[in-house]
């Protein structure tokens, strides 16, 4: 049985694969093929891809889309409308304004922030299940799926490689983990994956999760940054106002047993207070979640959290690149 490991920068983050299998070089340059034809599918930053087919049709007429991207979208919606909820796949006009995390990063005016917040309605999103269509009603709508592709795409690898017969694996798209096994024919009993302390420098964890057949997805406000005018903005957005979420929290961690679940709660609660976001991950089935606060307490909803910082001092009933 070989193990093979491989390091890629796609889908604008820097992508880890490692695979144990009797076939696992060969194995490795299909999931690189993989995640290549989803980053076509998925990119909002990419005027050829799939999704851009849509936003580029906005106000005008309905794109019949591939199965897999019409399924993502449709749970970007319901996820979207749901009393509540910090999702918002259709906040791509703002997204593509601020550009925070890239180089031509801005604040933009109050103005065209409410403008923008126009264009941002999900329940303008039309879907036709009869022909598989998407139709953007108003002229200037972007769908954003940057905050459930990574997911999505990491459960469609991992069935993948089961359907190839592997028991062992280790997929990093970017912060957002998802663990094969550890089979029979690995001597560890699962991974170990680290948290970020998002108050220290990067490789400080504040504490480690144990992984088997499990997702680790975060979500945090301490990498991606604009510095302007002597103040800091984050890139996680409000959908609400169309600014930097204002919260207590500095990261949240979700574990789960399918990648886009981790998506889907992270930006769900990420802008709600620390107590709130775990008090909602209590009530949710299969669902596990490890709370930062900007001021370094911890607050969990899980059973596996192994402390290694000493700083885990509250309880309650992999580092995130891209998100």
């Amino acid at each position: 049985m070989y193990m093979e490991q491989k390091t890629v920068r796609m889908m604008g983050t820097i992508i880890e694969i490692q695979i144990q299998h009797e076939s696992a070089s060969q194995l490795v340059q299909e999931v690189i093929a993989l995640l290549s034809m989803y980053e076509r599918r998925f990119s909002a930053n990419d005027a050829n891809s799939e999704l851009m087919k849509v936003n580029l049709n906005a106000g005008k007429q309905a794109v019949i889309v591939h199965p897999e991207l019409y399924e993502l979208i449709e749970i970007g919606k319901e996820h979207s409308c749901a009393s509540d909820s910090l999702m918002n796949i259709a906040i791509g006009p703002l997204v593509q304004t601020w550009r925070i995390g890239f180089d031509d990063a801005k604040v933009p005016s109050d103005d065209d922030v409410q403008d923008l917040l126009r264009k941002t309605d999900p329940e303008k999103i039309r879907l036709n299940p009869e022909n598989g269509s998407i139709f953007l009603e108003e002229t200037g709508m972007l769908i954003d799926l940057g905050a459930l592709a990574k997911g999505y795409i990491a459960d469609r690898i991992v069935q993948y490689l089961k359907a190839q017969g592997v028991k062992t694996a280790l997929i990093n798209l970017g912060g957002n983990l998802v663990g094969i096994g550890p089979g029979d024919d690995d001597e560890r009993t699962s991974f170990k994956i680290g948290i970020q302390d998002p108050n220290q420098s990067r490789q400080h964890y504040q504490a480690v999760l144990d992984v088997v057949d499990q997702s680790v997805v975060t979500s945090g406000i301490y990498i991606r940054k604009l510095e302007n005018q002597q103040r800091t903005y984050h890139h996680i957005l409000d959908p609400k106002t169309g600014y930097p979420v204002e919260t207590d929290v500095a990261s949240l961690t979700i574990r789960s047993t399918k990648s886009v679940d981790g998506e889907i709660w992270t930006t769900r609660l990420f802008g709600k207070c620390a107590s709130d976001v775990i008090q909602t991950l209590n009530g949710v089935p299969g669902v596990e979640g490890l709370v930062i606060t900007k001021s370094g307490d911890v607050l969990y909803a899980m059973n596996n959290v192994l402390n290694v910082s000493g700083k885990i001092n509250k309880t309650a009933s992999g580092e995130e690149e891209n998100k």
